[in-house]
């Protein structure tokens, strides 16, 4: 099996470069309007948007989401019927002439895709772990001019139109090849996920410092429950190329746009200098915790009733007994933009190195 990778440097408002309804699946982390870091690159856009952040911010802030506006219009073009978009986007406090307020990014964001006709799903909380002692923003002890520290963002989670069908046996039986664990279903289904945080900076970018990007779980779990093998998978938001690299270790096909020519480098290089064993080790963790999730519950004296051959394990359901995993072979980037990406088949599963995946992202 083969994966095709693709990096556009360009606008996301006009994806030029993706056709109607060829895309399966959209995961992007967009820039939070009314983060100050992203006020020079949303003034670029539209420069009323800088004049109005010095006197009157609620303007700029709805300036800056029909920038945002444009690329949701954009996302339910290219869309296949049945494609789920998923955003995540986190609210903005600010003070602004002395005047300190709450910002709703994900609830400007969902009216916006609710008008295009995207379907509204239930959403996930995600709540970024952190260690600072200070859970407050304002006048310490003193009651009534204190605020909440905002600790979590939304995943936001829209389908285009009603279900993906099924038709043919071909169809059905990739999507049981693309199934996911009984516990993962648990995990990653629930409305509240606790991950940690990735690293910000960035060092090759003309445009900014911080990369605004978040962890790898995030995409790789989206990835795995609003896809299957051999899907496209789009982030019109790129930056350094999570959501690819996520893409690539399931065996998606992916593509993605940035405005900044400089990450077409940094998102090349960054899935250039992955190491095989690394990512093959992550993608075997999977397979690692449901081995220990079924010596738990067979310990515990539970029944475990179905047995998936492929991968040589117990499973809990029926659903489960054709799941596979697709191990990295090889990474290519021919040319710029361009990534291909090589599997190992079923037979050489269990030739896999024992590696620590640790350090892959």
């Amino acid at each position: 099996m083969q994966t095709q990778h693709n990096i556009y440097i360009g606008a996301s408002q006009n994806m030029s470069y993706t056709a109607d309804e060829s895309v399966n699946l959209i995961v992007t982390s967009p820039p939070y309007p009314m983060i100050e870091m992203w006020d020079e690159i949303m003034s670029k856009q539209n420069p009323k948007i800088g004049k109005a952040l010095t006197n009157n911010p609620d303007e700029a802030f709805e300036l800056m989401h029909q920038e945002l506006d444009k690329v949701w219009t954009e996302c339910f073009r290219v869309l296949k019927k049945g494609g789920f978009l998923c955003v995540n986007i986190g609210d903005a406090t600010r003070t602004i002439n002395s005047n300190f307020s709450l910002y709703n990014n994900h609830s400007r964001i969902a009216k916006a895709c609710l008008g295009l006709g995207f379907v509204g799903l239930p959403n996930i909380i995600w709540r970024k772990q952190t260690n600072a002692p200070n859970k407050f923003m304002g006048s310490g002890m003193l009651p009534c001019g204190a605020y909440v520290t905002l600790e979590h963002e939304w995943i936001l989670i829209f389908r285009k139109g009603d279900k993906r069908s099924y038709k043919t046996a071909e169809e059905k039986e990739n999507r049981m090849f693309s199934s996911f664990f009984w516990e993962e279903r648990n995990t990653w289904f629930s409305d509240v996920w606790d991950i940690k945080g990735t690293k910000q900076r960035i060092m090759q970018s003309q445009t900014r410092e911080r990369s605004a990007a978040y962890p790898f779980e995030v995409p790789y779990r989206l990835i795995n429950m609003f896809s299957q093998r051999g899907d496209v998978v789009l982030d019109p938001f790129l930056g350094t190329g999570t959501t690819m690299q996520a893409a690539l270790l399931c065996g998606r096909n992916s593509c993605g746009y940035d405005i900044d020519p400089a990450f077409e480098k940094i998102t090349r290089d960054s899935i250039q200098a992955l190491k095989l064993d690394n990512c093959n080790a992550a993608i075997k963790q999977r397979l690692d915790d449901h081995t220990a999730f079924i010596a738990d519950r067979e310990n515990a004296g539970k029944e475990v009733k179905h047995f998936n051959k492929i991968l040589n394990v117990p499973v809990m359901t029926g659903q489960e007994e054709k799941i596979t995993l697709h191990y990295l072979k090889r990474i290519d980037c021919p040319n710029e933009g361009n990534i291909r990406v090589e599997y190992i088949e079923n037979s050489d599963f269990t030739s896999l190195p024992h590696t620590s995946s640790d350090t892959l992202f």
